[in-house]
């Protein structure tokens, strides 16, 4: 289906965005493209992420978009090395958390926390990353029942294949044979501080139609980075980047842990490398937001924000949208 899509910042390069309702009012989280002069390559070193605004709006797709500044940098971050990636942020009894991948000084991937007592930020680091963390692109599900849930894992420049059972492979990264199931993203409970797990981290399943882990060979449907989660009609949505095939598809499962049956295509490939995104309800719509790099000239690595309307059909599944529309 073709949407009527908005670019959201056009001034500025930002992707990766994360996007909830406080307040009455959406607050957009993205990562910050800069011009690294890096050559591209597999591992994302092009991409040269330092410092994070946020965004907000009444009104998406027509409203004034609302650029509430500087609000956390690597040099906030006492344990930071460099590139600071894509970020989510939850709400829970007044406070905000924000959750950031970020290579430490040994060039490894962890998470970290930043605290604000208002959406709009600044947020002010913990001193150190979340114990136990790896890999990267947080995203946090809050259930509505007191419980939230970080989903998070990305391959290749996110290192996921790194780790098998929550620890770092002695013998460096394996992938699995294209027969094999694919390496899946992973999701725990988080503390009722918020600062920490709860639990050891668990593999985000995704089933085929016959009731099978997608294999490490199914390239279009296959987990790669960008989780998301949403509920729509009290059931879990998750959804996520392909990565190499440029989708972004989704699952859907009776609870946060899954497993997720694959259900199809949210948005198909657009001008860039791959996507990122979020889906998010405000005032009885749906949006979802993405990124592409149309404004750049294709340039991977300076990506612009983008969102359209999106919709569900009569049993719930995602009519999927057009992506170079």
């Amino acid at each position: 289906m073709k949407k009527e899509k908005r670019y959201l910042v056009p001034g500025d390069y930002m992707a990766d965005p994360a996007v909830h309702v406080f307040n009455d009012r959406l607050y957009i989280y993205p990562s910050h493209d800069w011009e690294s002069g890096i050559p591209e390559n597999d591992n994302g070193d092009h991409f040269n992420m330092k410092d994070y605004h946020v965004f907000s709006t009444d009104d998406p797709m027509k409203g004034e978009i609302v650029d509430h500044g500087l609000v956390l940098t690597t040099e906030d971050i006492p344990w930071a090395g460099r590139q600071l990636w894509d970020c989510d942020v939850a709400e829970k009894d007044g406070k905000y958390y924000m959750y950031f991948p970020l290579k430490d000084q040994n060039d490894i991937f962890r998470i970290g926390v930043a605290i604000s007592d208002r959406p709009e930020g600044p947020f002010i680091p913990q001193p150190d990353p979340m114990h136990g963390s790896y890999s990267m692109d947080p995203a946090v599900l809050n259930d509505g029942d007191g419980n939230y849930y970080m989903y998070f894992g990305g391959l290749w420049g996110g290192q996921l294949q790194r780790y098998r059972d929550n620890k770092a492979l002695e013998n460096g990264a394996t992938f699995p044979a294209d027969n094999e199931p694919s390496i899946p993203g992973r999701v725990a409970k988080l503390s009722g501080d918020m600062l920490q797990f709860a639990e050891e981290p668990k593999a985000v399943v995704i089933l085929d139609e016959n009731g099978q882990p997608l294999t490490a060979g199914d390239n279009e449907r296959r987990f790669f980075e960008a989780s998301w989660m949403h509920k729509y009609n009290g059931k879990y949505y998750f959804s996520y980047s392909t990565g190499d095939t440029h989708r972004l598809c989704y699952a859907i499962g009776d609870n946060p842990y899954g497993p997720f049956t694959y259900q199809g295509v949210i948005l198909t490939p657009v001008v860039g490398w791959t996507t990122h995104h979020s889906i998010v309800e405000y005032r009885g719509k749906w949006y979802l937001f993405h990124h592409d790099s149309v404004p750049s000239g294709g340039r991977t690595w300076l990506r612009s924000l983008k969102v359209c309307e999106l919709e569900y059909d009569a049993e719930g599944k995602i009519i999927t949208i057009e992506g170079l529309d």
